[in-house]
């Protein structure tokens, strides 16, 4: 009696796609992103530009409200092997991120899957890297489990998240309540216990 094997069905067949797909970050030319991120729609390739939200005056007065690009000069490309060439056709794209030579390097899941579930527009803005400070971990809300630098903006809590590929930075705006502190090996405090003590040297570094 023949041997039957195992059986494929349609949603076997997606997650073996899945599995094939990575998320990179695509350099792009200055002020193109969403133009860039229009070709990728016509060109049926996925993709994600996060945009923030700014409060913009103009000379006459006038005030009006912008989305711009949360990583200006980038856009971020979920592709497989075989679509690379694809998306460096398209105009204004400079290069695919990599960590050395011409291999592109994915980006972690994780972030970008947050990223494009939880990010508030209004909420978030591009933010200056930051090289030392309290790193912390963001322990509720749907941001859960990104790490990054606390900083105070004027009553409130922001967490500077790095993407370390890019070397770009963004600031979130938290609650106290939802972060607990980093101690490396030596375990995490509530935030709670290191709002008081804002007052620390790291605070003082970073405060904005």
């Amino acid at each position: 009696m023949a041997k039957i094997g195992p059986r494929f069905d349609a949603q076997d067949a997606k997650r073996i796609v899945n599995s094939s797909l990575h998320w990179f970050a695509v350099y792009t030319t200055c002020r193109h992103e969403k133009r860039i991120a229009s070709h990728f729609e016509n060109k049926s390739i996925e993709h994600y530009l996060p945009l923030y939200r700014s409060l913009r005056r103009w000379k006459d007065g006038s005030k009006v409200i912008l989305d711009q690009p949360l990583f200006p000069g980038y856009v971020f490309v979920r592709i497989g092997r075989e679509q690379r060439i694809p998306v460096l056709e398209v105009p204004g794209v400079l290069w695919i991120v990599g960590k050395s030579g011409s291999q592109p390097t994915p980006l972690p899941e994780f972030e970008i899957d947050t990223l494009r579930s939880a990010l508030d527009p209004l909420r978030v803005e591009p933010y200056p890297l930051l090289a030392a400070g309290q790193r912390v971990r963001i322990r509720g809300g749907t941001l859960s489990g990104i790490e990054g630098i606390v900083v105070r903006h004027k009553n409130s809590f922001r967490v500077v998240i790095t993407m370390d590929l890019i070397q770009q930075s963004i600031a979130v705006e938290v609650n106290a309540d939802d972060l607990e502190e980093i101690h490396g090996d030596s375990g995490t405090l509530p935030m709670t216990q290191v709002a008081g003590a804002c007052q620390s040297k790291f605070f003082e570094l970073c405060q904005s």
